[in-house]
């Protein structure tokens, strides 16, 4: 009599966070996971940036935290 085995499935991951679109966004600074949205990098790359002073942005580190500013992000992207 065959015996069956419990399939193992892989963890499903979570869902990418929901951002407003760049254009909608209001607030002065982000998040480094949002500011790598608009930029279209992962976060450590953002992280990597900061640490090692050599991206095109730098963050503003407030209470240890990185956070990025909007202005700067759209001049980046040349968007208004």
């Amino acid at each position: 009599m065959p015996t069956s085995t419990p399939t193992q499935t892989a963890p499903s991951a979570a869902p990418p966070p929901e951002f407003p679109p760049l254009e909608l966004e209001r607030r002065p600074r982000v998040i480094t996971e949002q500011a790598a949205h608009y930029l279209n990098r992962r976060p450590q790359t953002l992280r990597a940036w900061a640490c090692l002073e050599n991206g095109p942005l730098r963050p503003t580190r407030i209470h240890g935290r990185l956070s990025w500013g909007m202005a700067e992000i759209r001049e980046l992207l040349g968007v208004q």
